[in-house]
């Protein structure tokens, strides 16, 4: 049989597995596995799936991922999250929508010391939802902020998202992690100004302002946001200055928070627990996601469809971004099916032989599919934030958590164009890194 036919219905049948409910790691290797046997033999697959298995487990940069995920779990054990809103709250609190535009701004930086979005939504859940029902917030406005804002944590380094980007595309993680910095920071903006138009034009979703807050509160709340800042100060410009890798900047990240938890007295065994099992559930799901890709990955080289589908995406005599307008049309599909890193190793195999075929920068391809899986993280029916905020909050529908997040999903859409017209946007900090 033909190697593209068989590597087509090795992806139809990816697709096949997981609607019979096989995890997509599984999915991933089986098929990787069987294809490989096919086109070569049994005793060329055994190999490959055992070195690749070995190889990314073994892959140093990969243990930046259980230290970024323990970083954010001794920011939430330290108390750092209900400082950050309690800060943002005292300066947001008079515009309209405070609280949201707060609990916005709180998630943005949470998620500068932290690489979980769905962390971040359940963190800030559980503090920000109490406060905006007190003071009578549409539920809509109100979860869909913390979910939308939760997607921050896959944008603003340090990020999963990244990580696993270069870990599957041979990029320098650190440049990705500097390229998220601006975006992220334009997302946020873009947030909140969601929420002071929504509220402006309808004042009901937000009918109730807190108290007045005098000018020496502000001042005294500011405590509240240096622990966070200098941590990531320390973390990101240590990375941009290339003083250390992502790897040395994980560890020292998670360290000065260890000191931070200890030091307010706020570490206990339980949340050192929680924090390691966190970190060590993600780091193995994440592991045999790459790991199950890479299998496939071997299995879609041999069939040759990357180098094919490449070479006709470059020779078609069309604009390389009405492709690139394909492949976020394509991203945006499947979010409604797939979690976030799900997608991201499902596709690259062979959407970044395109991408690199059409001329385009891959650390700018990777702001915009780290932008796409954002969005996936707050697309129905399947937005993993969505499914977060609603089990914190438990009695505001799932629908409306949808319905809320519509306006922040319509803003990444938004950012992922502005970036393709302004590509500096994303590539100006990595490119005038040191290292």
């Amino acid at each position: 049989m033909n190697p593209v036919i068989v590597g087509v219905i090795g992806t139809f049948l990816i697709f096949f597995l997981l609607f019979l409910g096989m995890p997509i790691a599984f999915a991933l290797m089986f098929v990787g596995f069987a294809g490989i046997s096919y086109l070569a033999s049994i005793g060329a697959a055994l190999p490959v799936v055992a070195r690749t298995v070995y190889e990314v487990s073994a892959f140093y940069p990969y243990t930046v991922i259980p230290l970024f995920i323990v970083m954010g779990g001794f920011a939430g054990s330290s108390g750092m999250t209900q400082e950050l809103y309690s800060t943002f709250d005292r300066w947001f609190r008079k515009l309209p929508g405070g609280l949201a535009i707060a609990t916005i701004g709180a998630c943005a930086g949470f998620a500068a010391v932290s690489g979980s979005s769905v962390a971040t939504a359940a963190t800030m859940g559980t503090i920000a939802f109490p406060e905006m029902k007190r003071f009578n917030y549409d539920p809509r406005l109100a979860t869909g902020s913390i979910a939308a804002g939760g997607t921050l944590g896959f944008l603003i380094p340090p990020s999963i998202g990244f990580i696993v980007y270069g870990m599957m595309t041979e990029q320098s993680i650190g440049k990705l992690l500097i390229a998220g910095m601006i975006p992220g920071l334009i997302l946020a903006a873009a947030y909140i100004s969601i929420v002071v138009i929504r509220v402006k034009i309808s004042p009901s979703l937000a009918p109730a302002s807190p108290k007045p807050v005098s000018w020496r509160e502000k001042f005294t709340a500011l405590k509240g946001v240096w622990e966070p800042l200098a941590i990531f100060l320390v973390v990101m410009g240590g990375i941009y200055l290339g003083y250390f890798t992502p790897t040395e900047a994980g560890a020292i990240g998670a360290t000065l928070l260890f000191l931070v938890s200890l030091i307010k007295m706020k570490l206990n065994r339980q949340n050192l627990g929680k924090a390691l099992q966190e970190a060590v559930r993600i780091s193995v799901m994440v592991l045999f996601l790459v790991a199950g890709a890479n299998v496939f990955s071997y299995f879609l080289a041999l069939s040759t469809i990357p180098v094919k589908v490449a070479a006709w995406a470059g020779g078609l005599a069309v604009s390389p971004y009405l492709i690139h307008a394909i492949i976020v049309i394509i991203y945006l599909f499947l979010g409604c099916f797939l979690d976030a890193i799900s997608m991201m190793v499902l596709t690259l195999p062979v959407i970044f032989p395109i991408i690199l075929a059409l001329g385009f920068d891959p650390i700018w391809f990777g702001v915009i599919a780290v932008l796409m899986m954002e969005a996936g993280l707050i697309t129905p029916p399947m937005g993993l934030n969505i499914f977060t905020v609603a089990g914190v909050v438990k009695d505001v529908p799932v629908e409306d958590i949808f319905r809320g997040t519509l306006p922040f999903l319509l803003s990444i859409f938004a950012i992922v164009i502005l970036i393709t017209i302004f590509p500096k946007l994303a590539v100006l900090l990595p490119g005038m890194m040191l290292r």
